[in-house]
């Protein structure tokens, strides 16, 4: 039986794991901390949205972040202070603003893909994530949003995903409790939402009774490979351990690109930094004004989620401030002053603030597939779509995996792995 290393306890090497112990390897899921999906996996918007497929490699992205500079509660802030590993992402990304088309189009079918695997997953495991299956509503202020939005639903149609525009009296038909004047929204019938952290532990849980084995508290200082074994050296209060496989998958987040780089790849992971609020709806009055429906708001670019009865989660922004984890109040309070205006009937005095690292490559699309060496292999680099697509990622990098070290079992691919009607190159020739 082969043996699999699998790095990182996020929502990609949770679901890897599932997919790679459900084809028969053996195992081992290495996580740092004491659990599954405590860092960007803990509390992000719970939209599981291909309705937000679109990359953000488009001309006016780069026009709003030049505008939002200065504005410390900007919804795109990026500090001035530059570095190599700045300067080097963001030519990439301006290098990729001629694939804004088609990368969006492929992000949509992978979205699709994924969320027939998650509901498949939940259901056969017995797992209860808040799942609410109610659709996602995206709003729009002004004429110039909702028109590009309009040709956005023309690429997402592309990739198989149906949104249909609703006037501001549907919006409200949708959605009673939305509060404020919109020129028109697009609503996805099609999409949900579900507690990521709940959904990361449990399936987890799921990989380890089907034999996995999960270690916590394991930090994975490096990993190397001589092409025949993968060694992974680990650290635990002082106490380092090197265990060897026969290969590994990298889903460390914003670590992978260090990882990467000691295995001879480049995988150019920035930490895009997002904040999150969950508000505790702790009385009727506040469970009635939150709303039931998904939303995004374009010009803010928040997004929202009800989990369950009493808890209503926001989350947005992009902070592009390296390695830097603070919770900073002038962050966090548009967030709330958003709730007040959009839903007054919520009661904010118990809100919990979050914030996360987003792994996000330039080009927006993540990487799944093998590295130069045979037996290494990548599936991160998901940005803000780590919740939405990782079901799908999962499985393209565990069929790699089955025909890179299991011949036998069928016909190799080379340079791209077909899933259904999507076909997402590996990290072969994404990285050449």
């Amino acid at each position: 039986m082969k043996t699999i290393a699998v790095v990182g306890g996020g929502i990609t090497g949770a679901t890897t794991a599932y997919s790679l112990v459900r084809r028969g390897f053996s195992v081992t899921l290495f996580e740092r901390h004491r659990y599954a999906a405590m860092e960007t996996s803990f509390a992000n918007g719970g939209q599981l949205s291909a309705s937000n497929a679109e990359v953000w490699n488009h001309p006016s992205t780069l026009l709003k972040g030049l505008k939002w500079m200065f504005r410390k509660d900007a919804p795109l802030l990026v500090n001035p202070k530059l570095g190599w590993h700045k300067l080097s992402w963001f030519a990439e990304f301006i290098a990729s603003l001629p694939r804004y088309e088609s990368n969006t189009v492929r992000t949509a079918r992978l979205a699709i893909a994924a969320r027939e695997h998650m509901f498949s997953w939940a259901a056969a495991e017995n797992i209860e994530f808040d799942l609410k299956r109610q659709g996602i509503l995206h709003i729009y202020r002004d004429k110039a949003g909702f028109e590009h939005a309009a040709r956005v639903s023309q690429l997402l149609a592309q990739g198989g995903l149906a949104r249909r525009a609703v006037t501001p009296q549907e919006m409200k038909q949708i959605e009673p409790t939305l509060a404020g004047g919109y020129y028109g929204g697009f609503f996805t019938e099609s999409d949900s939402t579900g507690d990521i952290h709940k959904f990361t532990q449990g399936i987890a849980a799921a990989a380890a009774r089907r034999g996995a084995t999960c270690l916590y508290e394991l930090d994975v200082a490096k990993v190397e490979t001589d092409g025949r074994q993968v060694h992974v050296t680990s650290a635990s209060q002082g106490c380092v351990t090197r265990q060897s496989f026969d290969a590994v998958v990298v889903c460390a987040g914003t670590a992978s690109r260090a990882l990467a780089a000691g295995l001879g790849d480049r995988i150019n992971v920035y930490p895009v930094k997002g904040y999150s609020i969950t508000v505790n709806l702790r009385d009727a009055a506040s469970q009635a004004a939150a709303p039931e429906v998904s939303l995004l708001d374009d010009e803010t670019k928040l997004v929202t989620s009800r989990l369950g009865v009493d808890r209503f989660r926001v989350a947005g922004t992009a902070e592009f401030n390296g390695f830097n984890r603070d919770i900073r109040a002038d962050r966090v309070k548009p967030l709330i002053d958003w709730v007040h205006q959009c839903f007054p009937g919520v009661d904010t005095r118990s809100v919990v603030p979050w914030a996360g690292l987003r792994p996000m490559m330039p080009d927006m699309m993540p990487r799944v597939g093998r590295g130069k060496a045979a037996n290494v292999f990548y599936n991160t680099g998901h940005g803000h779509l780590g919740w939405t697509l990782s079901a799908a990622t999962s499985e393209l990098v565990a069929e790699e995996i089955v025909q890179n070290l299991l011949p036998a079992s069928g016909p190799r691919v080379l340079g791209r792995v077909e899933y259904g009607h999507t076909v997402a190159p590996t990290s072969r020739s994404r990285n050449a």
